[in-house]
């Protein structure tokens, strides 16, 4: 029997649709922490946005099939703070009168990680071999900094890579305006924060923003695209297992 801690990857939506190459580096770096990486079949969305747009009843459905389909491994990891603070801090909120499904969302959520945070905290991991030479600017996501408390840890891990120098944003705390259903129903408001987010980031001198929520970046990449940016936008996961010479973020 295999000792290695058990992982379920929590895909998320927009990774599988999008940009899957960063669920296939997640599962690089989680083997290389020494993990057994297993991915559900059955896993579907976690039910964010139907939670933050008061449809509960369904959040409760989605989250009934995501317990399910994870609560059998050790532990489970998203390579997204939003995902993973949607599990880890709203499923109890979701079964709150629940007596049956509460147990078994407290359960799950105790055993649920963001990505980068789990391999430096849990794992033990202190560096990597990757390549990427560039300097770049780190974008928190108010999920994964706020819900989820992760800071040091993708710049830790980061600063290993060879070649690669850091410029710290001036408001690394401020968000940028995508929000989920936030840049649905404000996009004017959306597309200013979003403004200022990449001004930020332009004025640090970097040749990229990395971050470690895709729907973050989806939204600053698409802002940059209408106003002729070329900086390259990529996910923390790819650099970190060495995927940075693929085609960033809508490059061809």
């Amino acid at each position: 029997m295999s000792t290695r801690p058990r992982v379920g990857l929590f895909v998320t939506c927009l990774v599988d649709l999008v940009r899957p190459q960063i669920g296939f580096a997640a599962v690089k770096l989680l083997e290389q922490a020494g993990c057994e990486v297993h991915v559900p079949p059955t896993q579907t969305c976690c039910g964010q946005p139907a939670w933050n747009a008061g449809a509960d009843g369904h959040a409760r459905e989605i989250a009934r099939n995501v317990v399910a389909a994870f609560e059998g491994f050790d532990y489970i990891v998203a390579p997204s703070g939003s995902c993973a603070g949607m599990i880890k801090r709203h499923y109890p909120e979701v079964f709150e009168t629940d007596a049956v499904w509460l147990p078994r969302a407290r359960a799950l959520a105790a055993k649920t990680h963001e990505l980068l945070s789990f391999l430096v905290k849990v794992c033990g991991m202190t560096g990597v071999t990757a390549q990427y030479a560039k300097r770049v600017c780190y974008h928190d996501s108010c999920s994964s900094l706020r819900e989820m408390g992760v800071k040091a840890e993708p710049r830790a891990l980061l600063a290993t890579v060879g070649g690669l120098s850091i410029g710290e944003l001036s408001d690394p705390q401020v968000c940028c305006g995508f929000g989920g259903l936030f840049s649905v129903k404000y996009p004017e408001i959306s597309e200013r924060m979003a403004d200022d987010k990449i001004a930020d980031a332009c004025a640090t001198g970097a040749g990229a923003l990395i971050g470690g929520d895709l729907g973050c970046l989806l939204h600053l990449k698409g802002r940059m695209a209408r106003q002729g940016k070329t900086l390259e936008v990529r996910h923390a996961a790819e650099v970190l297992a060495d995927m940075g010479g693929e085609p960033a973020l809508g490059e061809p």
